[in-house]
């Protein structure tokens, strides 16, 4: 009888996510004797012995713990332990998972602006009590239908667990909705790490007729990859390792799915792998071989050269077929020749090119191994976190492509800077600084952040600003942009608002009738506030008082200039040069009679007026244009006419010369009435003093 034969099919995303593989790494990296992680890093037995190795004690009792390095883990603590353990002088080594940490940032922010807080997970597990403790320890955990009751009406928000399912996500978020309606926001929090090992989970179970899950009995979104796997897969064995399981179990099986949790390590993956080797089913080897060893264009593979001659060199990679090297690819110098560099039987590494040539061999490149040490490189500056220098050199679809160390890397539109770039064509060329936020050797790609790095730089700015401002002082910034209620002023790599108020010693209309975008301007700092990250300014506080330089240059008597700026019924106020404002009464704006001010004068009009008096006490100033006009050419008449001497002239010719103007003057206003003829006339003559 026949061995039978077992295929064996590897989920496309298994093991380790980004955040247990950065907690991995940072743990690493602060090991040693005396240093303590509060509870097991991650929930794998393999992680923590290994981490304990490097001399790192895990405890459980936090209040034990001062003057050490404290690792604190990838699902996070209650925040009043943090607060505690810094208080006794404990430096943290903070492994929590970023994307639990985006988690408290919505629960604590909308806990303060007063809405409920709910929660959907294990109300024991170590995420959701460290979540809850930014609403207060007040969030309304649910972990399954039956607990919808306990929410109250009212504004709300739904946040889950990491490691949940997303389907049962799902059911909780329509009784929600179903409930509070508009009243509740929801939040997908799953991580994306999580939905994708639970979509390769489900879609590997409905290929195979076993599936094995790789992880911890303790972890949760292990235990989640099992509940997806046995959806569509009757046969489903959650183990910790491969010793745990029974060889004979799977022989009964003609396809088996390997999945592993967040927190699975790949050695335990490759450990399962080669026990497998015990089967006594070779057809299984070969199928466990090929799933984890097949070659893919762009890796470096070793070697054995089998034969050389002048135009190729023919090596065994292993492979179902050979691979060949041709002459250009074994050096850089390309007079090379091919029996001058390798031998039969030696050991070598070298590049896949391309998997067939069309006739059936893999193409080799020998020089470029040489550039592939420098991905060896970047990885290890990814590992310990180093930050890298790159080149621009194009604008791509979605950011930018850079040069690092000869590699392509790629910076996201949305990693360039911390502000919005529109124009992304302007960094081409441009050296900078960026952290790597992303690399797979395998897949060649390795994605960059200038943002992060930026972010660091300015919270070093930004504290270095704030400890050396003071209010009072006067400092010089550049306005950075204006908005309807202020001006906001960079001050050395901080923001800082003017109030509209705080521009002109005036009534501004808008910021930009005063200051523009990049003009430089001094300011007055009126007050610090780095909890907050708030700065405010003053402009017109390192100028002159309107009224100061007013009395500084004018006194009563003086003519000046100014601008109608307010007409009222009973008189007009006038903007003067130094810029303030002076009354022009009603009675002071012409000789003849105003009944009010718009009739003679407009806002905006220029204007000469004579200061009349100034109320220093009361800061008041009182103008007139009357002063400054000529008297009229009636009263001069009049005037003439009750100064002269009449002793030399008889009452009739002065009688006749004094009706014949009034005759004229009623021609001209035929309004006049006779009787104001003789009464004005009368009048006149009664003021004379006759002679016989």
């Amino acid at each position: 009888m026949g061995l039978m034969k077992i295929e064996v099919l590897v989920a496309e995303n298994a093991g380790f996510c980004g955040g247990v593989k950065r907690a991995v790494i940072l743990a690493n990296k602060n090991a040693g004797k005396g240093v303590y992680s509060l509870g097991p890093l991650v929930h794998n037995k393999r992680v923590v012995e290994d981490i304990e190795k490097l001399g790192v004690e895990v405890v459980d009792e936090y209040q034990i713990l001062n003057n050490s390095k404290v690792i604190i883990r990838s699902h996070g603590v209650h925040k009043k332990i943090i607060d505690y353990l810094k208080d006794q002088g404990n430096e943290i080594i903070d492994c929590v998972c970023p994307k639990v940490k985006l988690i408290y940032k919505i629960v604590s922010e909308k806990y303060k602006e007063g809405y409920n807080v709910i929660i959907f997970g294990d109300p024991n597990h170590p995420e959701i009590i460290s979540i809850n403790s930014y609403a207060n320890d007040k969030g309304i955990i649910i972990s399954s239908e039956e607990d919808i009751n306990k929410v109250p009406f009212g504004k709300a928000i739904l946040v889950s667990q990491t490691t949940n399912n997303e389907e049962k996500y799902e059911n909780i978020i329509n009784l929600l909705k179903s409930i509070l309606k508009d009243e509740i926001i929801v939040y997908n929090t799953i991580c994306s790490a999580t939905r994708k090992r639970q979509e390769s989970a489900r879609e590997l179970s409905k290929k195979v007729d076993a599936m094995i899950v790789l992880g911890d009995k303790k972890s949760s979104n292990s235990n989640k990859l099992a509940e997806v796997a046995k959806e569509n897969c009757e046969n489903v064995y959650f183990i910790e390792s491969i010793n745990d399981l029974k060889y004979n179990k799977l022989k009964k099986f003609n396809k088996i799915g390997i999945t592993a949790g967040a927190s699975t390590p790949e050695s335990v993956i490759k450990e399962a792998v080669s026990s497998m080797e015990n089967f006594d089913n070779n057809e299984m080897m070969e199928a466990i071989e090929s799933s984890f060893k097949k070659i893919r264009r762009g890796e470096v593979v070793e070697g054995e050269v089998l034969f050389v001659n002048e135009s190729e060199v023919m090596v065994n990679i292993g492979y179902r077929s050979d691979g060949i090297i041709s002459k250009e690819e074994i050096s850089k110098d390309p007079d090379v020749k091919p029996e001058d560099v390798f031998k039969p039987g030696d050991k070598i590494q070298v590049y896949v090119m391309k998997i067939d040539d069309g006739d059936g061999n893999v193409v080799l490149s020998a020089k470029r191994v040489e550039s592939m040490k420098v991905w060896d490189e970047v990885e290890e500056m990814f590992k310990e976190g180093k930050k890298v220098e790159v080149k621009v050199k194009s604008v791509v679809k979605g950011g930018l492509i850079a040069d690092l160390e000869g590699l392509k890397a790629f910076i996201p539109a949305s990693h360039v800077s911390v502000r919005f770039q529109k124009d992304l064509s302007k960094y081409v060329s441009e050296t900078m600084l960026c952290e790597i936020i992303d690399f797979d050797k395998a897949k060649r790609r390795i994605v960059l952040s200038r943002k992060n790095v930026e972010s660091e730089e300015l919270e070093e700015k930004r504290s270095a600003v704030y400890n050396s401002l003071a209010v009072g002082d006067v400092i010089e910034g550049t306005v950075q942009r204006l908005t309807n209620f202020g001006a906001f002023v960079d001050v050395g790599g901080v923001d800082g608002l003017i109030h509209i108020s705080e521009l002109s010693w005036n009534r501004v209309k808008h910021p930009s009738d005063v200051v523009a975008p990049g003009q430089k301007v001094k300011v007055q700092v009126l007050n610090v506030d780095e909890e907050k990250n708030r700065i405010a300014l003053g402009l017109k506080q390192t100028s002159k008082k309107p009224w100061d330089i007013f009395v500084e240059n004018v006194k009563v008597g003086d003519v000046i200039e100014g601008k109608v700026v307010n007409l009222l019924d009973f008189g007009a106020f006038v903007r003067l040069e130094s810029g303030v404002d002076g009354l022009l009464h009603v009675s002071q704006i012409s000789r003849e009679h105003v009944e009010k001010p718009s009739d003679k004068l407009e806002i905006g009009q220029e204007i000469t007026v004579k200061v009349t008096d100034i109320n220093e006490e009361e800061k008041k100033i009182s103008l007139s244009m009357k002063a400054l006009l000529e008297p009229e050419v009636e009263e001069e008449v009049e005037e003439e006419v009750q100064s002269q001497s009449y002793e030399e002239e008889p009452v009739e010719e002065v009688q006749e010369k004094v009706e014949e103007k009034q005759i004229e003057e009623v021609k001209e206003d035929d309004t006049s009435s006779s009787d104001n003829f003789n009464t004005t006339l009368g009048d006149l003559l009664g003021g004379l003093k006759l002679e016989d």
